[in-house]
């Protein structure tokens, strides 16, 4: 294991401790929020998963020279939104899941119209977060606008949309899929890295390399998890596997084969890192984090 390797394995469960710390003080929301509501929140929220997004945001801030006290209500932030986008992608009218996380999916547990609300919530809490925790106000703006942009119309649920057609059509060059899934999955994550590096303070340049490396591992992330959806085991992967195939979905190793889909996810990590050296020492996390996205197993 490299140097960085070590590094990131050795404070990724300290900072997800830490997230996770957090965002169970930011469901502290009253006796106003029905009990229901707030337990399906919970559930889905605090239920686990590798925090991916969080650390971004985290390891971003701290590579551009900020602490990772102030990153944390960003991190938060972006993990909601996550939460809520697989709280609604479970659903029967979406990939119709039943497993998420080793456990029964939201809408399984409490039902469609609780889970649904739920992952509203999730959604609207993220950004009182941000405009109440970070600041100054201009970056909370800025934070706000990352996140809104990544997850919305022209953003995440974009992408969804954009899945489900190809999924209805059976057709699409690489173009078109990679298109589908810079948004899909590729703006969230680079949401993430700029919330990091704006709380930090991070020139212009900084930001365009940090977007660049988000574009490039949130693609490669996608990649990695078409494969495990073929060759992964549910038990370790916590979810059902493949589903792609039977539901008809668009996916790299149905369009380019499993052997040129590994060789584009090295390119994309090869370039990721690239785009980021010259953070030098700062940026090693970040580089074992892009590593990490291709060699997960789960």
């Amino acid at each position: 294991m490299s140097e960085s390797a070590l590094l990131l394995k050795e404070s990724w469960q300290t900072l997800r401790s830490r997230v996770d710390s957090r965002m169970e003080e930011y469901l502290s929301l009253g006796a106003d929020c029905p009990d229901d509501l707030l337990e399906s929140m919970k559930y889905s929220l605090l239920g686990g998963g590798k925090r991916l997004r969080p650390l971004l945001v985290m390891l971003a801030c701290d590579a551009c020279g900020g602490n990772l006290e102030i990153a944390l209500p960003a991190a938060c932030a972006v993990e909601m939104v996550h939460t809520y986008s697989l709280i609604h992608d479970d659903l029967p009218a979406m990939d119709d899941d039943a497993l998420r996380r080793g456990r029964p999916t939201a809408h399984v547990k409490f039902g469609e119209s609780t889970a649904i609300l739920a992952g509203d919530a999730l959604l609207t809490l993220a950004f009182e977060v941000l405009v109440r925790e970070v600041s100054p106000a201009d970056v909370a703006a800025a934070c706000c606008a990352d996140l809104a942009s990544g997850a919305g119309a022209v953003g995440m649920v974009a992408g969804q949309v954009a899945d489900l057609q190809a999924q209805d059509s059976g057709e699409a060059t690489l173009e078109e899929l990679e298109a589908i899934h810079r948004r899909k999955t590729g703006r969230l994550m680079c949401a993430a890295v700029t919330m990091g590096a704006r709380i930090a303070g991070a020139d212009s340049d900084t930001l365009q390399s940090l977007t660049h490396y988000g574009k490039c591992v949130g693609l490669a992330f996608q990649i990695a998890d078409d494969l495990l959806d073929v060759n992964g085991e549910e038990i370790r992967m916590g979810k059902g596997v493949r589903k792609d195939a039977d539901l008809g979905k668009l996916t790299y190793p149905a369009l380019l084969g499993k052997k040129e889909s590994r060789r584009r996810a090295e390119e994309l990590i090869d370039d990721a890192c690239r785009s980021i050296a010259a953070l030098e020492q700062r940026g090693q996390r970040l580089e074992a984090l892009a590593h990490f996205v291709l060699a997960r197993d789960h």
